[in-house]
């Protein structure tokens, strides 16, 4: 149990030594509709045919008017774009353009505070509390040092989505833990970004990047909805 008091006496300083530290949970929201489940599709069916039974019949010569209204020589044949896009073919965790109906999210390589003997781990992009006005604006700082700009991201919320207290592994005696805050920010309108300030980068979906977590998959299947 650890006792609950305030992070911030006043905008900008923390009460105590204790580091805090702003993770961003940046996403990519699902450009296509998700497959239906066939549970679903088979209840919709049946409700579509139950509906057929009592529906208003309208007389002939009103449909065939309607009917004729929507003829000319104007016609768009539409084609459905793939689903299954190149990118997941190749299974290239760095393009967006992959897994189309599931959310993905950005996973960096490289430094991390906490991390063991400084060695480079996978992590969300973070940042250690200085002077910012709020922990939101830490969260930005973040973000921004890994892709340059933040026009085509929109941060959801001022509050953070969750939080976890971490204890460095190493030396657990002498080592402070520290706060953890996760911020989520949507990409908006953009298919690629030039991630920097790491080692290598992927976008993962849920189900992949418990891989990358194993000891806190439990938390993030809780914070994490899809």
């Amino acid at each position: 149990m650890f006792t609950v008091r305030p992070l911030l006496t006043r905008r900008g300083f923390s009460t105590s030594t204790e580091k805090l530290v702003a993770s961003v949970l940046f996403e990519r929201l699902p450009v296509v509709i998700p497959k239906i489940d066939p549970i679903v599709y088979a209840f919709q069916e049946f409700s579509f045919r139950w509906r057929q039974q009592y529906q208003r019949r309208y007389p002939d010569e009103f449909l065939d008017k309607s009917d004729a209204r929507g003829k000319g020589d104007y016609q768009i044949d539409y084609v459905p774009a793939p689903r299954v896009t190149e990118a997941d073919k190749n299974n290239d965790q760095k393009s967006l353009q992959r897994a189309l109906d599931r959310r993905l999210y950005l996973l960096i390589y490289g430094n991390a505070y906490g991390a063991p003997s400084g060695k480079p781990v996978w992590h969300f992009p973070e940042k250690v509390y200085e002077s910012e006005d709020t922990m939101r604006k830490c969260a930005e700082s973040a973000l921004n040092s890994v892709i340059g700009d933040l026009s085509n991201t929109y941060f959801v919320g001022n509050a953070p989505m969750a939080h976890m207290v971490v204890h460095p592994k190493e030396d657990p005696s002498g080592s402070t833990p520290f706060k953890k805050f996760f911020f989520k920010s949507q990409v908006i309108a953009k298919n690629k970004f030039n991630i920097g300030k790491c080692e290598d980068f992927v976008w993962v979906t849920k189900d992949e990047l418990m891989e990358y977590f194993p000891e806190q998959s439990e938390f993030f299947n809780k914070m994490i909805i899809s």
